[in-house]
């Protein structure tokens, strides 16, 4: 199976700012923080571990401490003696151009200024701006089989990220945040506080049949839109993007790990271990009569035998698997995984916030991931 790998590095920075370019009465004209985090996720060369100072499977450690090094500049600092006007976009663009030279492959350099909003640039150096909302409700399933959970009515406190394409149409003004809540508000209004069964088009509101269902009434009014996110619950949601869906499931691993290429004496080259976190991504059709490309219960059911060999084990002893490091594992986990569950077409595996490694097979369709 060809696979394409993408390690990814983080780091955070707490700043102050102001943007001139707002409105004076806008709140971000005026002096204020946040408690930034900025990611990089990178193709990287088999030999650019050693060439930074690194090892083979400490990739990820490397692009941590770079990506440390690259916003140290930025920290506890007035962004604006920096960047003239430092928005959430072009301190992702400043962030990029740090990293330029040493990491090569770069995919996506990406900058949240909260937990609901952001910056993602894609390979191509377009922007894309991120909100995310919440709305509670509730549904149930209709067609699930007799006995199934979710054909009992129930609720969720559903969130929803809206990803835009800045750099795409013609308008006069960029996409920004406030422009993302005003297409969002009339929605959020129909669908808080509801039974979603009882809206016209969710009679059977899965996850799926919700994100098509908001890309048909966003679409209109927001040209740029690039996808809907939905989550159902904070471990499991879906993508769509006007014609392709994809759902995932997260969970989380507490396992040792060691990595064997690593110096001696480095504190990676002995037993150490995180809570890792693991998100699986499949890709299928629309079941027209279910609505839902996989049921989230049979991709848990089925992974979990899988699941019990990783959680709360020594990674390193798997067999068939090189090395500890997050893209070894992933891998791993992508073999194993499809032989279960052949929808899965990329794992995402995580050692901490945003440090960890993408694994996908070569066919997967690219989405930038929050």
């Amino acid at each position: 199976m060809s696979v394409s790998v993408l390690h990814c590095g983080s780091a955070g920075f707490e700043s102050a700012c102001r943007i001139p370019a707002l409105p004076a009465t806008h709140r971000s004209h005026g002096l204020h923080g946040h408690s930034y985090f900025a990611t990089v996720r990178a193709d990287l060369r088999p030999d650019w571990a050693a060439s930074v100072g690194g090892f083979a499977g400490g990739e990820v450690d490397a692009l941590r401490q770079l990506m440390t090094s690259a916003v140290a500049p930025l920290d506890h600092q007035l962004l604006n003696d920096h960047l003239p006007d430092p928005t959430d976009e072009n301190l992702a663009r400043w962030v990029r151009a740090q990293l330029a030279t040493q990491v090569p492959g770069i995919r996506q350099v990406g900058v949240q200024s909260t937990t609901h909003s952001g910056v993602d640039l894609d390979a191509a150096g377009q922007a894309h701006v991120w909100r995310r909302y919440r709305f509670q409700a509730a549904h149930q399933l209709p067609h699930v089989p007799l006995g199934h959970k979710c054909g009992r009515m129930h609720g969720h406190g559903f969130e929803v990220i809206l990803h835009a394409n800045a750099d795409l149409g013609e308008r006069a003004l960029a996409i920004d945040y406030d422009h993302l809540d005003e297409v969002w508000a009339p929605l959020h209004m129909l669908l808080n506080y509801q039974c979603l069964n009882q809206i016209p088009g969710l009679e059977n509101p899965t996850s799926e049949v919700i994100s098509a269902w908001l890309w048909q009434r966003l679409k209109p009014v927001l040209p740029e839109l690039s996808w809907v996110t939905v989550y159902e619950t904070g471990s499991s949601g879906a993508n769509f993007d006007g014609a392709n869906y994809r759902i995932w499931k997260e969970m989380t691993l507490d396992s040792a790990v060691r990595l064997n290429h690593a110096p001696a004496g480095h504190p990676l080259g002995g037993i150490h271990g995180h809570t890792f976190t693991l998100r699986l991504h499949l890709a299928a059709p629309l079941d027209a009569v279910m609505g839902w490309t996989v049921d989230f219960g049979d991709v848990k059911t089925l992974f979990n035998p899988l699941f019990k060999r990783l959680d709360h084990h020594p990674l390193h002893e798997l067999a068939g698997l090189p090395d500890g490091d997050a893209a070894s594992l992933a891998a791993w986990v992508l073999r194993e995984g499809g032989a279960v569950l052949p929808q899965i077409d990329r794992v995402d595996l995580y050692e901490t916030r945003g440090c960890g490694a993408i694994v996908s097979r070569a066919d997967a369709q690219e989405l930038i991931p929050v």
